[in-house]
């Protein structure tokens, strides 16, 4: 059994201590909350030298981003692995801080379960199959700044070196129909800026940002994930491909969904396959999780896995380098000229 332990009690933290609930072989042993919560389905906290007595064997923080490197460094002090919400320092001085003082340590992983959701779980076991051919551009237009730069350099195949940003910003009106507390009756027409950022990695391979306000909830913004090889395009569930002289063909990523019609197995994600291969498989069937709950599961035993011995999940070092290149989006639009992500120390 991993024993974990959770610092912070907002929306984000929650899904850990329910998701480690359901999981066999994860037990959250306590809950580190400033003050005393409603009541939650775990022991609560108000200091986090009581939760440590229940000796967890790692640590998740789900603080506010100006309290994380000074809790991560605490806990790295004292000796324990860490999960560290995204991002793991608000600036690039607050980076390079962390790096500096726990960097070495090796202690630390970064909360960063989009690659995990099953979707692109699928989509990038395909594209190291490949079929595509070598990967030279991903395209990504659903989620924001460091989820999306983790994506791209995870498509690619791409390390943590330079990389020069462009970007650009506009605003226009836009229905906000939806927002994380549900539907925003009545709908209002609000400005909405749309950040657009290209990447260029020294050694090759481009990258495409496109994020518009509130596009995780807003369903009126459909979400667009491309890649695109030597041989090949993935575009979302659609990929088209050269598989011999002359011949070209298309074939569909299909998710197979339970529940539906006279279906009477439950609502739930099967696995998505590609022609005859399954390129993905739902491990947790049969609890009816959404694919956030599915990364966030995932994410938590791979974390339990690296504790006993297995690879890191998401390393400092990871999640450094893509908040600090999604910080240039902000910059390179600022000042309407490109910046320089240069290498760093984590680099």
């Amino acid at each position: 059994m991993t024993k974990f332990a959770i610092v912070g009690t907002g929306w984000r933290a929650e899904y850990f201590w329910r998701l480690g609930g359901a999981l066999t072989g994860l037990d959250c042993v306590g809950v580190v909350s400033r003050r005393r919560q409603r009541e939650l389905p775990v022991p609560v906290y108000t200091s986090l030298d009581e939760c440590l007595e229940r000796k967890p064997d790692f640590v998740v923080t789900s603080v506010p981003w100006a309290v994380t490197p000074t809790l991560v460094t605490e806990l790295v002090e004292r000796g324990l692995r860490v999960l560290a919400e995204t991002p793991p320092a608000p600036d690039l001085d607050g980076l390079r801080r962390l790096w500096h003082a726990v960097g070495a340590s090796g202690l630390v992983q970064v909360a960063e379960q989009y690659t995990r959701m099953p979707a692109h779980a699928a989509r990038l076991a395909l594209v190291r199959s490949g079929v595509l051919g070598t990967p030279t551009r991903v395209d990504v237009s659903s989620t924001h700044q460091y989820h999306a730069v983790s994506l791209i350099r995870t498509f690619l195949g791409i390390g943590r070196g330079p990389v020069e940003v462009r970007a650009t910003r506009t605003t226009a009106p836009l229905a906000d129909p939806l927002d994380r507390a549900g539907w925003t009756d009545p709908v209002e027409v609000r400005p909405a800026t749309t950040t657009v950022a290209t990447l260029a990695f020294d050694g090759g391979g481009f990258g495409l940002y496109d994020f518009t306000d509130n596009q995780w909830h807003n369903q009126l913004l459909m979400r667009r994930l491309l890649v695109r090889g030597t041989s090949g395009e993935l575009r979302d569930q659609e990929c088209v491909r050269l598989v011999a002289d002359r011949t070209i063909v298309t074939t569909q990523l299909v998710r197979r969904q339970t529940g539906y019609d006279l279906d009477l197995d439950g609502f739930d994600t099967d696995h998505i396959s590609f022609g005859d291969q399954v390129l993905y498989r739902n491990p947790y069937q049969g609890q009816r999780w959404n694919d956030e709950e599915v990364a966030i599961a995932t994410l938590l035993e791979d974390t339990a896995a690296w504790v006993d011995g297995g690879p890191q999940p998401y390393p400092l070092a990871d999640g450094i380098h893509d908040h600090r290149v999604a910080l240039a989006f902000d910059e390179a639009a600022e000042r309407d000229a490109a910046v320089r992500v240069p290498g760093e120390p984590w680099a």
